[in-house]
Parts: structure tokens; sequence; C-alpha cells
């Protein structure tokens, strides 16, 4: 939307081809609907290092449309942007929806024709060269066309792959997608009971054999298959490399500015005030908002709770804190590209002319987005990369080298 709005924006006659029966679908879902449009670090050297060994190559691509002119090009025009924890940015409406309906009208104010339940059935080539494309049986020509499907993760949007099949049959080499920013599954009942408990500021750590690997700090979600939120997205693809090497586990510190002492003083506190009831009865006085229910079939491994609180013994009161500081889980595994925010692969950043996003390969191709092989985190990043590199294709499509 925002490449055929730029180059409708520019005079240019243009044409968007939607398989599906509306526009931004993956839009509408990013953010739980609220669209993290983009992440305001507003220095490019550490906004680029989010984007690992590829960070090399986007340097023209950003001074061209960075995130200053990202954040400036919808908060300026009539989508007013806030920004919140951990610089991610969202619409101030909080409305994915109005998201899509700005690009809508931008592409509107270019005369973009959209076809929309136009489904793309094939390409043909000449000299190296597209020379036409199908849309059912009707043949659609242009000068030049701009590839903006989408990777293969939440594939019900639309993103089921079909750019890199277009790709490959133009002899581009396209490195096999796999789940990064994805969800863990976990071994245990007790997590999957949480499922829809949020914790905002914890610290995870992660383990094989035992063996701390590496920590991260931010927030967690439960699910009814395991553990999510951007913590665990951005913890993903380490976690895809230590599941080979041994049994994957975890430590989730729910109290992670808090060290033990203090907060063992902090139980002692709630215990005196309740002395006379259950331990059973004040656990949702001890935990963030949601844990209890998880918190309580742990400890019943290693006490009565239904003890009151005045006879709660000292070594158990160690365990209290130490679980706390410490809840236990195993991972299983990735969940799948159905689940994935982002999944790796796609075409080489060595066959693509970055300066303008033109295929070094097929002269009248442009190529962005998830069909390039670009790592980064959740949190803006990679809606970043499709208004830069949508932006400046935008840009670049008509002219003549």
């Amino acid at each position: 939307m925002i490449a055929a709005g730029r180059a409708g924006e520019r005079g240019l006659r243009t044409l968007l081809l939607e398989k599906n029966k509306q526009l931004g679908n993956k839009i509408i879902i990013t953010g739980n609907g609220r669209c993290n449009i983009l992440n305001a670090i507003e220095d490019e050297h550490m906004l680029l290092e989010k984007y690992g060994n590829s960070k090399q190559f986007l340097y023209s691509l950003f001074a061209q449309f960075g995130e200053k002119d990202s954040f400036n090009f919808f908060d300026s025009h009539g989508l007013p942007l806030v920004i919140e924890k951990y610089n991610r940015v969202f619409p101030k409406s909080q409305s994915a929806a109005d998201v899509v309906q700005f690009l809508a009208d931008y592409m509107h104010r270019g005369n973009v024709e959209v076809r929309t339940q136009c489904v793309v059935s094939g390409i043909q080539i000449k000299d190296n060269n597209i020379e036409s494309i199908l849309c059912g049986e009707e043949v659609l020509t242009a000068t030049e066309y701009i590839f903006a499907t989408g990777g293969v993760s939440h594939p019900e949007t639309g993103s089921t792959g079909d750019g890199y099949k277009w790709l490959k049959q133009l002899a581009h080499t396209v490195i096999s997608p796999t789940p990064s920013l994805v969800p863990l599954a976990v071994k245990e009942h007790w997590a999957k009971e949480l499922s829809g408990v949020s914790l905002e500021d914890m610290k995870i750590t992660f383990f094989v054999d035992g063996e701390k690997e590496f920590k991260l700090n931010g927030k967690l979600l439960f699910t009814h298959f395991g553990i999510s939120g951007p913590i665990i997205l951005n913890s993903a693809s380490k976690v895809s490399k230590l599941l080979p090497t041994g049994i994957v586990t975890a430590e989730i510190d729910m109290f992670p500015k808090t060290d033990s002492g203090d907060l063992e003083r902090q139980i002692i506190s709630i215990f005196d005030v309740n002395k006379n009831k259950t331990l059973k009865n004040i656990i949702t006085d001890l935990v963030p908002t949601g844990m209890s229910k998880g918190v309580l079939i742990l400890l019943s491994r290693h006490m009565d709770m239904g003890t009151k609180v005045h006879s709660v013994t000292k070594d158990n009161r160690k365990k209290i804190v130490n679980l706390f500081k410490a809840l236990p889980v195993t991972i299983t595994g990735l969940m799948g590209l159905d689940r994935a925010i982002v999944a790796d692969g796609g075409l080489p950043l060595t066959e693509v002319d970055m300066k303008t996003m033109r295929s070094k390969k097929v002269s009248n191709l442009f190529v962005t987005g998830d069909l390039l092989n670009i790592n980064r985190p959740s949190g803006g990043f990679s809606l970043q990369l499709c208004w830069s590199t949508g932006y400046v294709a935008g840009s670049s499509a008509g002219k003549k080298d």
C-alpha cells in the first residue's frame, strides 16, 4: 500500500492487486489489533543494530526513508502517533484499522487503482524481464512491477509464500523461511493453565542441560500452548539453536527488580497481617495479577497450602521466595509458521539494489518487506522495513538509470 501510494503520488499510473477481499489483513492483527507501527529509536546506528548482519545493507535505504521520516509520514498527515514502553509506537487511536484506512486514503489521493480478490496465477517472462502477469485468466502488463506480498508468517492473512515462488521463477535465490519471531511451546501444565495472563516486567533465563545460556527482561504472555509476548518472540531465534544441543529449560523471575532478601521481607509483612488465613487464601496478595492459579499448582508440590500463615516454616518461606524468583518451564519447541510474527528467509540482500529496491537480476522488478532476508526483533522493526522498502520502491519505480 505504501509502495503503490508513493508511486501514485508521483503521478505514475499504478495498479495494486490484493488477493483478499479487503486490504491490510496482516496490519489488522499486529500489536493485538493496535498496530505497533514502528520503533522510535531515533539514533540511526542504534536502530540499524536491531537488524543484525543486515545493517550494512540498510544505511542508504534508511537515509532515504528511515524512522523519523516514517513517524512524520503518519503523524503529520492525519494519523497521530504515541510512543509507549520500549520505544514502541502506536496510533493514538490504538486502532490498527486506522492505519489501513490511512494507507487506503494515501493511495486514493494518488489515484491508485485497487483490485481486491485478484489472485496472481502466473508470471510471464521475456528476456529476463517480467512481460506480464495473470490474474485469473486476465493478462495484465506494466512497465515495472513491485512484489510486496509478505512472507509466510500468518498465512491466514494471505501471506502464503507466493512472492518466494515468483522470485524462484525469476532465477532469484530464496533462502527457505523458518519461524524467527514465534512463541515457544512448553511441557508444563501449570503454564498452560495461565493462558491469557501477562507479566509486564519480568526476567526469563534459559538453560541447556542446567547450564545458563542467556537471559532477557520484558513482557511475557502465557498461552494455551506455552509462552509468548515480546520477550519470548525475541528469544525464539536463540532458543531454536539451543534445542538440538540438549534439554532447554527456563526460569521466570516474577520480581526481577527485587532481590531475594527484600522479597522475603515483603512476604513476611503480608504474612504478619494475615496470620490466621491459610496460605492458599493469600496467594493473590503475594503474586502478580492472574498468577495465583499457576503458583498454587507449583507450591502444592512442596507444601500443604491449607497451612495457616502463622505456621509456615522458615524453610517453606524460602521455597516460596525461590519459586517466585524462578518459575520453571521446559521448552519443547517453537510454534509453527502459522503462529510466527516473522519468518526468517527470503531474498538475499546481495541480489537487490538497496538504494532503490530494484532487483539486480530482473531490471523491471522491485522487492520489498518480508520477502527480503532480514532478521529483526519484535517491537515495530518489521513494519519499519515495510515502510522504508515500500516507500523507496514507490519512489524508484518509473525512473530510468
